[in-house]
C-alpha cells in the first residue's frame, strides 16, 4: 500500500501531463509486448504454414512463381514489422510530453512568483524540481522504448530473412 501512495505522490508532483505520459507509456508497452508475443509464439506457426504452402506448389521456378515468392516474403515482412512504426512514434513522443510537462510546470512557478511577488529561492527550487519530473519520466520511458524498438526490429528483420531463405526457388534442370 505504501508503494501505491508513493506512485500517486510522484504523479501528483509531476502534474497532469505526467498522467498523459503514463497513458502513453502503457500504450507503448502494450504494443511492445504484443510484438514480442507475436514474434515468439504466433510467427513460428505462421512461417511454417507459409513454407509448407510454398513447398506444396508444383511450380517453383517460373517468373510467376518468383513473383508469388516475392509477394509472400513482402506480405509476411509487413506482418512482422507491423506496429513498430507506431512504437517508434510513441518513443519519440515521450520526451516531448516530458518537456511539455516541464514547460507547464515552469509557467506555474513563474505565475506564482508574479502573483505573490515571492522571491524565496527555496520555494522556487521546489517548483523547478517538480517541473522537471515529467522530463525525467519522459526520458526514462523513451530510453527503455528505444532499446526494445531496436530489438524488435532486429528480430523481425532476421525472421523475414529466414523466411526468404526457406522459400527456395527450384531451378529446372
Amino acid at each position: 500500500m505504501n508503494q501505491v501512495y508513493q506512485i500517486t505522490d510522484f504523479m501528483a508532483q509531476g502534474g497532469e501531463v505526467l498522467w498523459l505520459l503514463f497513458a502513453t507509456c502503457l500504450l507503448l508497452w502494450f504494443l511492445i509486448l504484443e510484438r514480442a508475443i507475436f514474434l515468439r509464439f504466433v510467427w513460428p506457426r505462421r512461417a511454417e504454414k507459409v513454407v509448407s504452402a510454398w513447398q506444396a506448389r508444383i511450380d517453383r521456378d517460373s517468373w510467376r512463381a518468383r513473383r508469388i515468392r516475392e509477394a509472400l516474403v513482402s506480405e509476411n515482412s509487413m506482418a512482422l514489422h507491423a506496429g513498430i512504426p507506431l512504437i517508434k512514434v510513441l518513443v519519440v513522443l515521450c520526451p516531448l510530453l516530458g518537456l511539455l510537462g516541464t514547460v507547464v510546470g515552469m509557467v506555474g512557478v513563474f505565475e506564482v512568483i508574479a502573483v505573490s511577488g515571492n522571491d524565496d529561492a527555496q520555494a522556487m527550487a521546489s517548483g523547478i524540481y517538480r517541473a522537471t519530473i515529467p522530463t525525467m519520466a519522459g526520458l526514462v520511458v523513451a530510453l527503455t522504448g528505444i532499446y526494445f524498438t531496436v530489438r524488435l526490429r532486429q528480430l523481425a528483420d532476421r525472421a523475414a530473412s529466414k523466411l526468404q531463405g526457406r522459400l527456395v526457388l527450384e531451378v529446372a534442370a
